[in-house]
């Protein structure tokens, strides 16, 4: 089932999400319609503020990466990566931070160069509450680290500079006004 995506003014957006156990009601239902709603809406990462839940869980699938020729290098390696965090917990970033032109699709039509450290080691646990420690590096890192921004109430905007955000202020306020159509299409295989 395809939910509704929170757009940036939306409160829960600025939460920070509690840890859930093995027993949170339907949870393999939610991760499910996570990854549909994802999907439809062209995205490659989706934390559970972004539909409404305050609850540390996130989904990612960088395949659709893996055809870009700036990924050429570990093109293998984004085919195969579809993962779920939750309770996830960044231990350490490191490496130096270098620049990406990011967007989320709680906050339609904005994209901004934010910088991020190049690895992360992160410890989480999966869709059947088995414990990860795991050192993910590249855009696959970048990945985790916005999504993981969410579940602690931080979007990649807060991340600009004070230039940068007067600039976008406008079209922020479009979109917490809901002056803004989304417009989600299927596009990236289930």
């Amino acid at each position: 089932m395809i939910l509704p995506i929170r757009a940036y003014g939306d409160p829960v957006l600025r939460k920070k999400a509690q840890d859930i156990s093995p027993e949170y009601p339907e949870l393999k239902d939610l991760i499910s319609n996570m990854f549909e709603t994802m999907y439809s809406a062209n995205g490659i990462g989706l934390a559970a503020p972004q539909i409404g839940l305050d609850i540390r869980l996130f989904v990612i699938d960088v395949s659709p990466l893996a055809d870009d020729e700036d990924y050429i290098d570990i093109a293998n390696e984004l085919k195969t990566f579809k993962k779920v965090f939750i309770n996830a917990q960044i231990l350490e970033e490191s490496g130096n931070e270098w620049k990406f032109n990011e967007g989320c699709l709680s906050i339609p039509d904005v994209r901004e160069d934010v910088s991020r450290k190049e690895t992360i080691l992160i410890e989480y646990y999966d869709e059947n509450f088995v414990k990860h420690t795991e050192t993910f590096s590249d855009i696959r890192a970048r990945v985790i680290q916005h999504e993981y921004d969410h579940i602690d109430g931080i979007l990649f905007t807060d991340k600009l500079s004070p230039l940068k955000k007067k600039i976008i202020k406008g079209k922020l306020n479009k979109i917490t006004a809901g002056d803004v159509a989304i417009n989600y299409k299927m596009r990236f295989p289930k």
